[in-house]
């Protein structure tokens, strides 16, 4: 399974959706996610992947971590991942 289907999987169970109702250019606010649901997708993606993403529940659109749609979260998650390996 790819990073990006794992993080479609992940958006999509916590916006209660069908995988084949998010895509790579979904955005969160499109999905019907909500702050909250958005903290529970970096949990959970933290979580599948073993990392900690620089993100602040006060702050989410401030930082490196760019939550502006599926495609670049994985980016992110691709990125971060890759620094743990080194």
């Amino acid at each position: 399974m790819s990073i990006l289907d794992k993080v479609i999987g992940i958006i999509a169970e916590q916006a209660l959706l069908e995988t084949s109702d998010v895509t790579e250019n979904s955005t969160l606010e499109e999905l019907g996610i909500d702050s909250l649901g958005l903290i529970e997708c970096i949990f959970a993606i933290e979580e599948a992947f073993d990392i900690t993403v620089p993100f602040n529940a006060n702050e989410p659109t401030k930082g490196d971590f760019d939550i502006s749609n599926v495609k670049a979260i994985t980016g992110g998650i691709e990125r971060l991942i890759a620094e743990k390996t080194g």
